[in-house]
């Protein structure tokens, strides 16, 4: 799987490692940076991670700052991406079966690595349930095209 990733200074540190673990589990990474704990703007690299992630260029994103709560508003204002932030196993699951998501994002304040990776790992292998869910989703759709 190709997978696009990126962190603000705060998720520097996990998403390096994630980058590491999903490398050794054979997946193809994107890494849109950062690279320190120099301070940075998280919505430039949750913008580079949605815009690839938008056009095809992977098969999903995920994106680290302090709370995921930034990241996931940032990714959201690019047309096409259902970026959710998702703390516990269950909130991943749903959110791929019934929304489709297609960025995860998590706060480095909250996971340590292994959680972090078995967040992400229910992420990749959950599918999309399709059905009445592909409904709403479209409606989510329309409402980025309508502006309503």
């Amino acid at each position: 799987m190709k997978i696009a990733l990126a962190a603000d200074h705060a998720g520097f540190e996990l998403k390096d490692s994630l980058c590491s673990e999903l490398e050794k589990a054979g997946h193809e990474v994107v890494d849109f940076g950062t690279d320190s704990a120099q301070s940075v703007d998280y919505p430039d690299f949750a913008g580079k991670v949605a815009h690839y992630v938008a056009a095809g260029d992977s098969d999903c994103g995920i994106l680290v700052c302090s709370t995921g709560v930034g990241m996931s508003m940032a990714a959201n204002k690019v047309d096409g991406i259902r970026a959710a932030l998702a703390t516990i196993p269950d909130e991943v699951e749903l959110t791929r079966k019934h929304n489709d998501a297609n960025v995860l994002t998590l706060g480095a304040r909250y996971f340590d690595t292994p959680k972090a990776m078995e967040l992400v790992n229910i992420f990749l292998a959950t599918e999309f349930e399709g059905g009445r869910h592909a409904r709403r989703v479209a409606k989510i759709a329309e409402l980025e095209k309508s502006g309503n």
